[in-house]
């Protein structure tokens, strides 16, 4: 069991519990899953970018991600229905709790002029996405062996019910929100 999982069951849920008055220990919101999606237009002219995009994810998450495809054609981008357009992957139990604890203590911190991630984009459900520039900021990632610095998208979805209980949850788990 990873030392942030342990944390959380430990300390954090008696903490929630004071917080928001809950009378049940399955109303204390917790991680479901965290998806992370690497969008690449520029794999409609080169193939290749995908393929490189795909070990890079599987090297930053610890699992081998899907390709994803277009759903519709639209002619002024030149896509069609089912190109591959990007990939992801998500993660669920151990891998996600190493990934959530690789983020916030190792990842976050490389982020140039990094002063803390906003909390304005909660879906209102209690659920957080942030969008990351330069996939280098992960340590797996070997910075002379890749092309091309992508970005990545990461959404943490809990199950809160609202972006309260969320913000409180992921404040507590470590998250660096701005104040």
């Amino acid at each position: 069991m990873s030392r942030l999982r342990e944390t959380f069951q430990r300390d954090l849920i008696p903490d929630l519990i004071k917080e928001f008055d809950y009378k049940s220990l399955m109303q204390v919101p917790r991680l479901e899953r965290v998806v992370l999606n690497m969008g690449l237009g520029e794999a409609i002219h080169n193939i290749k970018v995908l393929d490189a995009a795909v070990e890079e994810l599987a090297l930053i998450a610890g699992q081998r991600p899907v390709v994803t495809r277009a759903r519709k054609s639209i002619a002024s981008f030149k896509l069609r229905a089912g190109m591959p357009i990007g990939c992801m992957v998500t993660l669920r139990r151990q891998r996600m709790y190493d990934f959530f604890d690789k983020l916030v203590n190792v990842a976050l911190p490389r982020v140039r002029d990094f002063r803390g991630l906003s909390d304005k984009s909660f879906d209102g459900r209690g659920n957080y996405s942030l969008g990351i520039k330069e996939h280098i900021i992960f340590p797996e990632i070997n910075y002379d062996k890749i092309d091309k610095i992508k970005g990545l998208n990461v959404t943490i979805v809990t199950t809160a019910k609202t972006d309260e209980e969320g913000k409180t949850l992921l404040k507590m788990m470590g998250m660096p929100f701005r104040n």
